[in-house]
């Protein structure tokens, strides 16, 4: 580092380096080279490479026309396309291609958004959860879903296309805190465009040709006619280790090609493309264009599509998509510089690692507006000397909540993050698939290769299928039994020649001698003919779970910060002291057996997790059942939080006064909700999903202690008549006072007038309040049989130190009441 701040690098000797052992080299069709040397000089780059791993003999590589630019250093691994002349190849404008890292698949999707903002796409790969959660997110996924399942139907009729879309709406895999009645116009708007397009493009018996013009052979135009023949299959898995790219096919579509030679129509053509479906604006725009052109690269083996097709579902407009070398030429740079930002996170020093420079920032905020990544794209920058202002404010705006010390905390683990894994993906097996043969990977004990589909497939539940496999007898092997494999290995499964590889991954189920059986997410009886292998798979290594968590520690709300005092300030943490407060009556018996088998040690551990306000760590020496004490837990818990309380009616109208309180103007940040039950804090939650709820805080009296807020709503929950059961808030006259003091300026109390009678201090409150006349019983509606009887004050002031206070009590309160504001 110079005194600028600057990491100054000097030329490392050019000694040749030890290939690591879990790198594997090979020449041929998926060859791999390990990069020995990079010699730069203006307007072209030349790398000294082997494909053997005794490092000899050498070849060379000429990077030139933009190719120099590829971020390609010592020790990478490079695949390379085109053709060699003396141990030479040449990679420029017309010839060749060269494909970074080709064992780590990098999506199309990826590739294309990086297309306006690298940067967006190097956080989308690690943070990946991040890349959805909005309304048109999810109505997107929702079109896409009615239009595959309606394409596996072969029905574009618009019944069965309304009765897939109740479906959808009703599904409960999507959950974004919106209702079905918000979701269902939207969905349903896009019904009749599909309809017409399947009548256009596909069910009609002159069915609309598509003009596309394909680069011309020798003797042959480029102009040809095309036509949609058949829906084939959906959301097909392709990997593609040649160009280090992997995707899902929205649909596989089967297309006739009539092409004109000479003045007379040839014989048409069967092929096989890639349909993609866009739910959006119909842009037709190069990153639409590029998804397209990706997934006929990645699919070249499995089917040397020359070109795809791009539907876009509002209108129902097809548009034909041919790659032309440019345009696969430019992807895969675009590929390479991602893949070399995602796999060099650290930069590693002679003394310690750092984070390693993503790239840079856009300065137009408007394109970032609507960006997933924002928070994560500040909290990377936040330690970054930034000097221009537009990205300074940016950053005050997205981590001005944050202190060095949470900011540091951050930098800290996202590094531990990168470190731990780069150390598990040279571990990670699965490019084995690809790079060994069956033979080769049987040796180790992962694998089993030369094995056919054995009788009919059978759907076990959707998007899980039943497959059984047996040895091909032409092929003369040992007995399955001695692969390795055994039940409940995850598996991926590809063909033996390596031209379909990932087509399925599952688990195995069942493992003989002559046969094995394993459920698959995909269907594959339509390749029965095919000889299969069955790969062991640990599926994909990465910790984005972890950063994910790690950056939503950040999140400037009010769970997250006190997710911080207590993770990284280191804030104690709090126990309650009575454990009949969180144990259910109902649920202690339940409780004592399951502790039976536990010893002392482990009971007070347990003990302690129920009496928990924050966490409890549970510590101790190897063997001595910490394990057993956590799966104690588990049961526990769960009989704690069954056999919780909860009045839903009074949740719900709990509901309607936040609602009408916001309406009038209060802030959902100033209001807090108190139960004293966690099961009732749950009921009321549920129904808080809408955005104009954000800021309430719903928590038990516990979690009040020492803390107020403008406005509090106090829900007593229980409605009995039985005596002996008041509940523990109206038996601890302490929680109780906190309870009512939590509010600075108003406070609401929701409860059942007979219980609430039967405790003599709340009794007291409700005759004083009834002699001054503050609060009347009146009969506000009659449900069947039953008269509900309410009482309602507002404005009480001086009473509770000086707090105005609301009542709202309902006799045997089980049916929802509106009341009016």
């Amino acid at each position: 580092m110079d005194h600028d701040g600057v990491l100054v690098t000097q030329e490392k000797p050019k000694k040749p380096r030890k290939v690591p052992d879990h790198v594997i080299l090979s020449g041929g069709r998926n060859n791999r080279y390990w990069v020995l040397d990079v010699e730069e000089r203006p307007g072209h780059k030349t790398l000294t490479l082997t494909c053997s791993k005794s490092l000899h003999p050498t070849e060379t590589c000429l990077l030139k026309d933009g190719w120099e630019m590829t971020p390609v250093r010592r020790g990478d691994v490079v695949h390379l396309e085109g053709h060699s002349e003396g141990a030479s190849w040449v990679v420029d404008r017309e010839q060749g291609f060269l494909v970074l890292l080709p064992d780590s698949l990098i999506s199309g999707t990826s590739i294309s958004s990086s297309i306006r903002c690298m940067r967006r796409a190097v956080l989308g790969d690690m943070f990946k959860s991040f890349d959805g959660g909005s309304k048109q997110m999810l109505n997107g996924t929702m079109v896409h879903e009615v239009f595959q399942r309606a394409a596996t139907a072969k029905d574009f009729s618009l019944g069965t296309l309304s009765k897939l879309a109740d479906q959808a709406l009703h599904s409960p895999k999507y959950s974004l805190g919106v209702s079905q009645e918000e979701m269902k116009q939207e969905l349903h708007d896009y019904l009749p465009s599909l309809e017409h397009w399947a009548k256009e493009y596909l069910s009609s018996t002159t069915p609309k040709a598509i003009s596309l013009k394909i680069a011309p052979s020798r003797g042959q135009d480029s102009a040809a006619v095309v036509m949609v023949t058949e829906l084939a299959d959906i959301e097909e898995n392709v990997w593609s280790p040649r160009f280090g790219l992997k995707g899902k096919i929205d649909v596989t579509a089967r297309i006739r090609i009539q092409r004109p030679r000479n003045g007379s129509h040839r014989t048409p053509e069967e092929k096989t493309v890639p349909l993609e479906l866009k739910t959006g604006k119909e842009s037709n725009s190069i990153e639409h264009r590029s998804q397209v052109i990706l997934y006929t690269l990645m699919s070249l083996e499995r089917y040397n599509p020359e070109a795809g097709l791009l539907l876009y579902l509002k209108t129902g407009n097809l548009h034909p998509v041919v790659a032309s070398h440019m345009d696969r030429r430019e992807l895969l740079k675009l590929r390479n510089t991602l893949v070399h930002h995602i796999h060099n996170c650290v930069e590693k020093e002679a003394e310690r690692s750092r984070l390693s420079r993503l790239p840079d920032i856009l300065t137009n905020r408007q394109t970032c507006q609507y960006c997933p990544q924002t928070r994560n794209c500040a909290l990377y920058e936040s330690s970054a000397d930034v000097s221009e202002d537009v990205v300074h404010d940016f950053l005050q705006q997205e981590t001005g909540h944050l202190r060095p010390p949470h900011l540091s905390y951050f930098s800290h683990w996202m590094l531990l993050c990168f470190l731990e894994a780069s150390t598990m993906e040279a571990k990670n097996g699965r490019k084995r698939v690809w790079l060994q043969t069956a033979e080769e990977s049987e040796k180790n004990g992962s694998c089993v290769g030369n094995v056919q589909l054995s009788g009919p497939v059978m759907v076990q539940s959707e998007g899980v299928f039943l497959h059984r496999f047996q040895r091909n007898i032409a092929v003369p092997q040992k007995g399955l039994t001695t692969s390795g494999l055994a039940s409940g290995d995850r598996v991926v499964v590809s063909d033996q020649e390596g031209l379909l590889v990932g087509l399925a991954t599952g688990y195995l189920c069942e493992v003989s001698r002559t046969s094995i059986s394993c459920t698959l997410d995909r269907d594959l009886s339509k390749f029965s003919g095919v000889l299969f292998r069955l790969d062991s798979d640990e599926g994909v290594v990465g910790l984005s779970t972890h950063l994910t968590n790690l950056s939503r520690l950040m999140e400037n709300c009010q769970d997250s910060d006190r997710l911080r005092e207590l993770v990284v300030d280191l804030r104690p943490p709090e126990f309650i002291f009575n454990l009949s407060s969180v144990l259910p009556r109902e649920a202690k018996d339940t409780v004592a057996n399951i502790l039976k088998g536990l010893n002392k040690p482990q009971k007070q551990a347990m003990k302690k997790v129920l009496l928990s306000l924050d966490y409890t760590l549970i510590v101790g020496m190897p063997g001595t059942g910490k394990t057993t004490t956590i799966c104690t837990l588990v049961p526990a818990l769960e009989s704690v939080e069954q056999g919780g309380i909860s009045n839903h009616t009074e949740a719900a109208l709990i509901h309607k006064l936040l609602s009408l309180l916001i309406k009038a103007g209060c802030k959902p940040s100033d209001i807090g909700v108190i139960a004293p039950y966690r099961q009732q804090l749950k009921s009321i939650s549920a129904l808080l999903q809408s955005s104009a709820f954000t800021g309430v805080e719903v928590n038990t009296v516990d979690r009040y202690q020492g803390r107020d807020k403008s406005l509090i709503i106090l829900s007593f929950v229980r409605s009995t008549a039985e005596e002996g059961t008041l509940g523990e808030l109206l038996k601890d006259w302490r929680r109780l006072n906190v309870a009512i003091t939590r509010a600075k300026h108003k406070l609401l109390m929701v409860g059942s007038v007979t219980t609430l009678r039967r405790y003599a201090p709340v009794e007291k409150l409700l005759n004083h309040l009834q002699r001054e006349n503050m609060i009347s019983f009146q009969c506000m509606f009659t449900f069947g049989a039953t008269t509900k009887h309410f009482f309602f004050a507002v404005q009480i002031p001086t009473l509770l130190n000086g707090n105005a206070v609301s009542i709202v009590f309902c006799h045997l309160l089980k049916n929802l009441v509106l009341l009016d504001w």
